[in-house]
């Protein structure tokens, strides 16, 4: 039978390792690459629309020369389907699987709408590196709370699957996609400014998105066998002005590179060659990205406090003022306001100063909740991927994974263990450019001779520390010590042995 196809993008942006587009062009007649914009599904800020339009022209301009199109149509899914169905006389769907629980829903929701319509779903891998429902299946029917864990899972089942090959010319043999002169008009990738952004309000173009930049940004990785073989993730520096860090999360994130493709490109490197471990290394990095998606595919209400099963419940403070003073930048504290200031331009922060934004606003120094925190990264990071931003804020908030609560990172000193001088802070907070080093990260300490020649009064041209470090934690770890009391004498899993391991080894520095 000849089928007339819909393959339906969403994550999974790229034509590389992706077996559900295989699927939709095997015996196909007749393809229709579709991608729905649906306003509902999100909170992506403009940098994320950015990268995903920039992802989207990118993926129409590489089907275009095997000679197909995508199809880009606006509003819900479960209402959008019948339509197309009826006017493309669709007979097969394809997705690749989401494990993530609202877009579960969804797809039941869109594979009955497909039923009633007469039309064959089917759904592939590959937005991780195993089958989720096969790791929980082994662990029966839960999540393995701790790394060390789900490594023992994931070694009954062996290696990663291969990348399935990219999809080609070949494959489209015998295969059309129906395109009218009207096919920009009716079904292009619209503008930022038909999304209702401002390019002229947004920060630097730095990472553009889209598969072409995704695969030249992991080549050049690839091509530094040194660098990949002997990277420590907590050894990077978070200061660093330009990313100590590969940058390949965004892309991971939007499916733009394939997670598979990624791991067994590592491999080729490590081969036959000394190279880091789990959980520190490249390899250890993608299994903590597992370890949080299987977490998000099976525990309830893994994104909120209430109803969570593994989350301490935490009487948090409801202070719109503190948030908004910590969502905008203004602190009081240079090396927090400069990354809050360096995630709002740029779309992307280096992993150990999420810590210390995180920290800082939940059981550091303001003690709002981390489901606030959640919501603001949702908007701004260019990775802000569902699973690993809930399981990162309830780490970071000592509310699950990692209890190991009176561990602070300090809003002052943490920062000058890796730039002393403060050029991370000068870069993202100009307005402090000119203190010297010695009351960079603190200059409300600097004597008004000092903020005078700086050009920047202290309470006037930059705000004066929100809260007192020392007491505001100091009072937060018995509130936090109160909580966990209280949650009585019940068993805790143990941290996973990255930050585990990374916290043993920091220095007093780090810490009040």
């Amino acid at each position: 039978m000849q089928h007339s196809s819909i393959h339906w993008f969403r994550k999974g942006l790229r034509l590389h390792d992706n077996p559900a587009l295989l699927a939709a062009a095997t015996d196909c007649c007749r393809l229709h690459p579709l991608f729905i914009l649906d306003p509902s599904s999100n909170r992506a800020g403009a940098n994320a629309r950015r990268f995903l339009l920039d992802a989207l022209l990118d993926l129409d301009g590489s089907l275009r020369e095997m000679g197909s199109r995508l199809f880009v149509v606006r509003g819900c899914p479960q209402e959008v389907f019948p339509c197309l169905f009826r006017a493309w006389g669709t007979t097969r769907l394809t997705f690749e699987v989401d494990t993530e629980p609202p877009a579960r829903q969804r797809d039941t929701a869109v594979a009955e709408l497909a039923a009633q319509h007469g039309v064959e779903v089917i759904q592939k891998v590959s937005h991780t590196l195993y089958d989720t429902e096969r790791v929980l299946a082994l662990n029966g029917g839960k999540a393995p709370l701790t790394y060390k864990h789900l490594q023992s899972l994931l070694t009954s089942l062996g290696p990663p699957e291969k990348p399935a090959p990219a999809l080609t010319q070949e494959h489209l043999q015998g295969c059309h996609t129906p395109c009218q002169t009207s096919h920009d008009t009716d079904y292009g990738v619209p503008t930022l400014e038909e999304l209702g952004q401002n390019p002229a309000e947004m920060g630097p173009h730095l990472y553009p998105g889209g598969e072409t930049a995704a695969l030249a940004r992991l080549d050049a990785h690839m091509e530094r066998t040194a660098w990949v073989r002997g990277f420590k993730k907590p050894e990077t520096e978070p200061t660093s002005l330009s990313p100590s860090t590969t940058v390949l999360s965004p892309y991971i994130k939007f499916g733009c590179l394939s997670v598979r493709t990624f791991w067994w490109r590592l491999d080729e490197v490590y081969q036959g060659r000394e190279h880091s471990q789990p959980p520190v290394s490249l390899h250890g990095q993608l299994l903590w990205r597992e370890f949080f998606y299987t977490a998000g595919a099976s525990i309830p209400n893994f994104d909120r406090m209430v109803g969570n099963p593994i989350c301490l419940q935490v009487d948090w403070d409801d202070n719109p003022q503190y948030l908004r003073a910590w969502r905008e930048g203004q602190t009081g504290y240079p090396f927090i306001d400069a990354i809050m200031t360096q995630l709002r331009s740029e779309g992307w922060i280096h992993h150990l100063a999420r810590h210390a934004v995180a920290c800082f606003l939940t059981r550091g120094d303001l003690w709002v909740s981390w489901e606030e925190g959640l919501k603001v990264f949702e908007e701004l990071l260019l990775d802000a991927d569902w699973s690993l931003n809930a399981g990162n804020w309830l780490w970071l908030g000592s509310s699950a994974f990692f209890h190991r609560y009176f561990h602070v990172y300090s809003p002052v000193a943490f920062g000058k263990k890796t730039d002393r001088d403060g050029a991370y802070i000068r870069k993202y907070l100009p307005i402090l450019k000119d203190f010297p080093a010695e009351y960079i990260y603190e200059p409300w300490k600097a004597p008004r001779a000092v903020q005078e020649r700086a050009g920047c009064l202290v309470g006037t041209h930059y705000p004066r520390p929100i809260v007192e470090h020392r007491a505001a934690s100091e009072r937060n770890l018995g509130r936090m010590k109160a909580a966990r009391a209280q949650k009585g004498t019940k068993r805790e899993p143990p941290a996973g042995p990255s930050v585990a391991e990374s916290r043993r080894k920091k220095s007093k520095a780090e810490q009040h």
